[in-house]
């Protein structure tokens, strides 16, 4: 089954993505196909299709509600259900958003919010023919912290002009 979606997307492997199954892809490829996902314009009009997209009712600054609209379709069962057993994986960045959000909105709102953000991966890798490149070597917003932390104590070193002696630290 890999192989054949690999051919039948000319190229993209879809399996790449951890926790994505062979039953996704076949439902994407009943319900639209390759030439249909590209007749979206945007990432933002496949999700709206797929009616994973909030329906953010705002008025004046404030959300006044947000709500994912009533209806379903095969794929957006597909890409539910694919973000459910995501959820359930021990490791990987997709793993840890699902986490992340489960613990603060729950098991249903971080179902929800999984499976846009699959459609989106999915919808860029094929419309623009990108392969799949999980955000694992970028640097995270700790890890930026430290940095900037560190550049701004090493700017105040050279401000005040102390030197490796007058900075002692003691291990413990």
């Amino acid at each position: 089954m890999n192989l054949i979606a690999y051919q039948y997307f000319e190229g993209i492997d879809l399996m790449a993505i951890e926790g994505v199954s062979e039953g996704l892809i076949m439902a994407l490829i009943a319900e639209v196909g390759l030439d249909g996902i590209r007749k979206f314009p945007t990432a933002k009009q496949f999700t709206a299709w797929l009616r994973l997209a909030p329906n953010n009712k705002i008025s004046g600054g404030k959300v006044l509600s947000n709500h994912l609209p009533k209806g379903s379709s095969r794929l957006k069962t597909a890409f539910r259900n694919t973000a459910n057993a995501i959820g359930n994986l021990k490791e990987g960045w997709l793993a840890e958003f699902f986490k992340r959000l489960s613990y603060k909105k729950g098991r249903a709102t971080a179902v929800s919010a999984l499976a846009r953000k699959l459609a989106v991966i999915i919808w860029n890798m094929l419309v623009k023919r990108k392969g799949y490149n999980p955000p694992s070597q970028y640097l995270f917003l700790d890890e930026k912290r430290k940095i900037a932390a560190a550049k701004r104590i090493q700017k105040q070193i050279t401000k005040f002009g102390l030197t490796n002696k007058d900075i002692e630290f003691k291990t413990i």
